[in-house]
């Protein structure tokens, strides 16, 4: 087992390198002038020089690189243009925002979609077959922007249900206490028993959660559902069949177990593409977390910012992976055997 985390961590190395390799020179390429973004249109020719010698721009490329290198290493992603923030601060400031909502995204996707594609596994070629399907295809097929502002035309501004954004009614004095807002409410409602809190925080995930988790939940049900048509196929799904066991505990218990794999690959690596997909829905609801950030960065031209951020991501993304390789050897023995 610690053998098999060893060998996975170690290829880690090259991905990630790799990775900051190509978001610097992606950035490092690309048209425009951070010395000219901070200092605006009127600053004069000496006042960008001595800027760009203080930021290092002034270096050859692969020298940059170098210097940029040796940061990263250190855990020192530079300065916000922008902001004048450490970019690590900023991150951090972000990150409880961008995952509690991916988490809630996740779990919302994970119960459907299993629930659906058991179900759909089990009526093959039924009218409850086609419909959860036919539903899946259309839950893929949506683009999130256009999504979220439907539940936004429906439930916020036709019904006046749910709120339109941000992640706290403004008008409540909220002090957090973790940053995960929904734990936070639940705290305090446990210490002092009000509860306004905590319905706040959740009313104002739900739209997000939806829009968030629409289309891994169409992917994982169809995943879900391949799965468990091939496994409930196998000779010993008919044997305890023919021995007379119950047939909830055939499916939920022998069947799924085995199922579960490549459910599992698809969950963690929707759970990745999950932090770069809130772009969109964070910026339409208002959500203060990274995504946001990064698109707040890339309109102002904050390289610094959107170079962390990517990188962040990137890492995070790399080792929800590792996560989920590790999971491999919990629910199939035979991978740590192999």
């Amino acid at each position: 087992m610690v053998k098999y985390i060893i060998r996975r961590l170690l290829l880690l190395i090259p991905t990630i390198f790799g990775v900051i390799t190509l978001v610097f020179f992606m950035i490092a390429l690309s048209p425009g002038d951070p010395a000219r973004v901070m200092l605006g249109e009127r600053a004069s020719a000496e006042q960008l020089e001595k800027l760009r010698v203080e930021l290092g721009l002034d270096k050859p490329l692969l020298v940059q690189y170098g210097i940029y290198l040796q940061r990263v290493v250190r855990f020192d992603l530079g300065k916000s243009i922008a902001t004048g923030q450490r970019i690590t601060d900023e991150i951090k400031s972000r990150l409880p925002a961008t995952i509690e909502l991916a988490i809630w995204a996740m779990i919302f996707a994970s119960i459907m979609g299993i629930i659906l594609g058991v179900t759909s596994a089990r009526k093959r070629n039924s009218w409850i077959d086609y419909t959860t399907m036919g539903g899946a295809l259309v839950g893929v097929s949506m683009p999130v922007f256009w999504l979220a502002l439907v539940l936004i035309m429906i439930f916020s501004v036709q019904l006046d249900l749910l709120p339109t954004g941000g992640r706290m009614n403004i008008r409540y004095y909220f002090q957090p206490i973790t940053n995960y807002y929904v734990i936070d409410g639940l705290i305090i409602f446990i210490q002092t028993g009000d509860g306004k809190f905590l319905g706040s925080a959740l009313q104002h995930i739900i739209l997000p959660t939806i829009a968030l988790g629409t289309i891994p939940l169409a992917i994982i049900a169809r995943t879900t559902r391949s799965s468990m048509l091939e496994v409930l196929q196998q000779d010993y799904i008919k044997t305890a069949r023919s021995a007379g066991i119950n047939e909830q505990r055939v499916v939920y218990r022998y069947a799924l177990r085995n199922a579960l794999l490549p459910v599992i690959t698809v969950i963690g690596l929707q759970f990745g593409l999950l932090l770069s997909g809130a772009i969109l829905t964070e910026t339409i609801f208002s959500w203060p977390g990274i995504g946001k950030w990064i698109y707040t960065s890339i309109g102002a031209r904050d390289y610094p910012a959107v170079q962390g951020g990517i990188i962040f991501i990137s890492i995070f993304f790399v080792l929800i992976n590792l996560v989920v390789d590790i999971l491999y050897t919990v629910i199939n023995p035979r991978v740590r055997l192999q």
